[in-house]
């Protein structure tokens, strides 16, 4: 076998996955009926996430009103039952009268969770200068967010666990982590009793007022390496990370589909990368998304296992799940409701051969449940991103299946 992620040990585990469908596949010919095959799937998933309990929001407060470039638009925030305020943005055209469609919109990861939201929108506020950097190297330069608002939708982006408003501070943690964390192992030392006395400081990692960059670039530097420990803390909780994921993107669908001004029928989501990684596991699980998109996050197990794990963050992976069926068979789960997959044909971070093995996948999927004219998988040209040309097809979509 090639070189892989675990080296010798990686055609063994290649094998366990098997070449063909897994026993909770639909692909699988001991499924014929659709409603009990997706009953089955959800609850194993479900199962499996370990999520918290309880992920309601609560003690929901606008602070701020604006209009900004023909858009209504709210900055508005609400109380989870653990951690800090989630903060979320809201945008729908000015004077929109009636219900309208209503489409969370997810940020990305990014490597950057200094910030969230901010990284697809644009409001009156000054646009900082990373977020007009990194919305010119994935979105074509703009707010996709905004976009999509403008053409009758009302769209809700908010912060997921761990970004901008819902990140973890390196002033929380004990200052020996933070030390080792963020120091090539041959510097490691032994804290003094004056670094011990120093714990709660932010250790010179977490962001000030003013934003400059080179402190975002510290906090993200340690952010990553934390990773880690956060997903093994999570399990020693009997938690996971996409199990928080989809709790906290479910309780902001629950906040979207209450609002008066938004049709609760007509719901979508859609994002890149971490965007898409979160699309899969909602639109998979929740009906009430009656389209989805999911963007520049698509592969399957075996990709992960063998060419690409070191790359993606710990909020993919369920314990337990590749035994059941494939990656894009968590999206899989909303068949037939409408469901779109773009890629592009040069993105570092799958290879081309499994992306286009799960399109088949999902494509197999839709036919089997006699719809496959509700599923789009469409490949572009060029490096990881979701471009003006890929938005202008997204959103089409969008209109095409929620009106």
């Amino acid at each position: 076998m090639d070189r892989n992620m675990l080296g010798g040990y990686g055609q063994w585990a290649a094998e366990r996955l098997g070449d063909g469908p897994g026993p909770l596949s639909f692909r699988n010919s001991r499924w014929a009926d659709l409603e009990e095959w997706k009953k089955s799937a959800r609850e194993a998933l479900n199962g499996l996430l370990h999520g918290p309990r309880e992920a309601f929001p609560s003690d929901i407060q606008v602070h701020r009103a604006a209009t900004h470039d023909g858009l209504d638009i709210e900055e508005l925030s609400w109380q989870l039952p653990y951690g800090p305020r989630t903060h979320a943005c809201l945008l729908k055209p000015h004077d929109a009268r009636g219900r309208l469609p209503g489409i969370l919109a997810f940020h990305d990861h990014g490597g950057n969770k200094h910030f969230g939201r901010r990284k697809i929108i644009r409001t009156d506020a000054p646009l900082h200068p990373s977020i007009a950097t990194h919305q010119g190297d994935y979105y074509g330069g703009v707010g996709w967010a905004n976009q999509l608002a403008r053409r009758g939708f009302v769209v809700l982006v908010h912060d997921v666990f761990p970004f901008e408003s819902r990140k973890i501070l390196a002033a929380d943690l004990p200052p020996l982590v933070v030390e080792r964390l963020m120091s090539p192992p041959e510097d490691v030392r032994e804290l003094t009793p004056d670094d011990l006395a120093k714990q709660g400081e932010d250790a010179g990692l977490d962001v000030p007022a003013g934003e400059p960059e080179e402190r975002i670039a510290r906090y993200n530097a340690f952010a990553a390496q934390h990773e880690s420990v956060v997903a093994k803390s999570l399990f020693c909780a009997g938690l996971t990370w996409p199990g928080v994921m989809v709790a906290e993107d479910r309780a902001a669908l629950d906040y979207l589909a209450s609002r008066p001004d938004v049709d609760p029928r007509r719901l979508g989501c859609g994002g890149l990368s971490g965007g898409g990684m979160r699309t899969a596991f909602l639109a998979g699980l929740d009906d009430r998304i009656r389209c989805a998109v999911c963007v520049g996050f698509m592969t399957t197990w075996r990709d992960f296992l063998l060419h690409t794990s070191y790359t993606h963050t710990w909020m993919v992976y369920v314990p337990g799940l590749p035994g059941l069926f494939d990656f894009p068979e968590v999206l899989g789960m909303r068949v037939p409701l409408p469901t779109m997959v773009l890629a592009t044909t040069e993105d570092p971070l799958y290879t081309r051969e499994e992306t286009e093995r799960a399109g088949r996948i999902l494509e197999e999927t839709f036919r089997k449940a006699g719809a496959p004219e509700r599923f789009c998988v469409t490949m572009y040209p060029g490096p990881h991103k979701f471009d003006l040309p890929m938005q202008a097809e997204a959103f089409a979509w969008m209109e095409r299946w929620l009106g």
